[in-house]
């Protein structure tokens, strides 16, 4: 069946972006094929360290947006991780209710994840509950917890939203805090992950930097095989 990876989250700074490389380098280094959309008009990640894999998508035309659904059919085997830009869920809404997206898809046997990447903060929280409020069961999700963006989860554990989803076999994982500077220098540098764990590929990391982003690197891969993309 065929698979497309919304990576949401709706508030700017959570780290969606950094979500999105690490599953393209994922499925790169476990060869499996893929193609990424980019929706961030500006400032495109996938666009930036992935070129060869992604391709720019419109959030407000629908017929940007119809190149998501018409990837994923002409080519099941493949996975497709969309990039979502802060602030787009409502245009997204929009051309799934007036489109079909979802009966569509399930017509067409087509899995639609959804993933909240979030920090430790009550703006994610709440974005969750509106989340669920909209879609309930009619989405697969994936809780994100990014590390890097704080480290104490207590909000969401105590909001009941996370049991909710939990309840609508929603899977979590965890995302590590790295070193910043390190995330600083790859990002410096436009380095993917892999290069930037291998000798002489980054020269602006050191050796013990380097293994840092491997060890990190090694972490969310540990999380991301619970998912089976």
């Amino acid at each position: 069946m065929a698979h497309i990876h919304f990576i949401g989250g709706e508030k700017g700074g959570v780290g969606k972006s950094l979500v999105s490389r690490l599953l393209a380098q994922y499925l790169i280094d476990h060869e499996q094929p893929f193609l990424g959309f980019d929706t961030d008009r500006s400032h495109g990640a996938l666009m930036r360290f992935y070129a060869g894999y992604a391709s720019p998508v419109i959030v407000d035309r629908y017929e940007s947006l119809d190149a998501i659904i018409e990837a994923a059919v002409a080519e099941p085997e493949r996975c497709i991780v969309v990039d979502l830009a802060a602030q787009t869920q409502d245009a997204l809404t929009r051309w799934m209710d007036d489109s079909g997206v979802l009966e569509l898809a399930g017509e067409m046997g087509v899995v639609l994840n959804y993933w909240h990447v979030m920090d430790s903060g009550r703006d994610s929280v709440d974005l969750l509950k509106k989340l669920l409020d909209r879609f309930g069961s009619r989405l697969n999700y994936v809780l994100v917890q990014n590390h890097i963006r704080g480290d104490a989860f207590d909000l969401l554990d105590a909001s009941g939203e996370k049991q909710r989803a939990l309840d609508l076999n929603a899977r979590v994982i965890h995302i590590r805090r790295l070193h910043e500077a390190a995330m600083i220098k790859i990002d410096g540098h436009s380095s993917s992950f892999w290069s930037a764990t291998q000798r002489g590929d980054d020269p602006a990391l050191g050796l013990l930097e380097r293994q840092r982003v491997k060890l990190w690197l090694k972490s969310a891969y540990s999380e991301l095989d619970t998912l089976h993309v």
